[in-house]
């Protein structure tokens, strides 16, 4: 199912926002009008991954405008953006969840710095919890030390993964100025038309990651703008859990090499069935 208005070349969007959905209705439907009241202009495309609540439906009824590609199969996250990227006409791409909420002049901003930074891949701008707090986005890119402490059981040593983190998420920034970063968050990543492609072998996990480790220029993250961030509406769950070892894994093997991967799986499914376990005893 494929709906577009029919366009013109002399009305090519400056900026192209690609939402992939699966079944988050609602938010949805707050994400597109917020874009609706303030990115007028911008060329909004949904990927609908087979949603069972409707989602597709609403978008053809109530943002007309809106250029929906609903999948008769769940294309996953990296895939639904890569195909919404294929379609995109825009000079600069906007990979948004759906669970976010716009706020006025966050977008213009965005591409206002790309449009006068060459010299950077992407932007990003501050994210916010419903209740006004700040989310830590933004890090370090991945080392395999960061993977081996803090997604094996050498998590447990004391004091290790919580050192590991502490450089990884820039633990002394509070995200209230402005500042270069080598990975931005994937719910909101603004990129240059050419360079909006995410590693379609991952499903859900790890997609900024790979994307940094491609691009290998720097992120900015602007924090006079924000967005409302809900976060893990539709990946709270054990499925997604499994799926975040996986994708763990494919991400090491393209990314640090397959010897690196090998020696990771392991304590990896040795820290998932820990995982599985806790999470058994907390339902019985």
């Amino acid at each position: 199912m494929l709906t577009s208005r029919n366009r013109c070349v002399a009305d090519t969007p400056t900026l192209s926002v690609v939402i992939v959905s699966y079944n988050t209705r609602e938010l949805l439907r707050a994400c597109l009008a917020s874009l609706r009241a303030h990115a007028p202009d911008a060329e909004v495309i949904v990927v609908d991954n087979a949603s069972s609540d409707g989602s597709a439906q609403m978008v053809a009824a109530d943002f007309p405008e809106v250029v929906l590609l609903a999948q008769f199969e769940n294309r996953w996250y990296c895939g639904g953006n890569n195909l919404g990227a294929a379609a995109a006409r825009g000079r600069y791409v906007l990979f948004l969840n759906p669970d976010t909420v716009v706020q006025a002049g966050a977008v213009q901003a965005m591409s206002a710095f790309l449009e006068s930074h060459p010299e950077y891949a992407g932007a990003t701008c501050q994210l916010r919890y419903p209740d006004g707090s700040v989310q830590q986005t933004c890090s370090r890119r991945v080392t395999f030390a960061y993977l081996l402490g803090t997604f094996t059981p050498l998590t447990f040593v004391p004091g290790l993964a919580a050192a590991l983190r502490r450089r990884f998420w820039y633990a002394d920034w509070k995200r209230d100025t402005d500042r270069d970063v080598e990975v931005i968050p994937g719910s909101c990543t603004l990129l240059r038309r050419e360079d909006a492609r995410m590693d379609d072998a991952l499903m859900l996990y790890f997609p900024e990651d790979a994307l940094a480790a491609r691009l290998r220029r720097p992120f900015r993250f602007l924090s006079s703008v924000v967005i409302e961030h809900h976060e893990k509406s539709s990946t709270a769950n054990w499925r997604a859990r499994r799926i975040f070892f996986r994708d763990l894994l494919v991400y090491t093997r393209r990314c640090h090499g397959i010897w690196q991967a090998a020696l990771l799986a392991p304590g990896a499914y040795a820290l998932l069935g820990l995982l599985w376990l806790r999470w058994k005893v907390s339902r019985s």
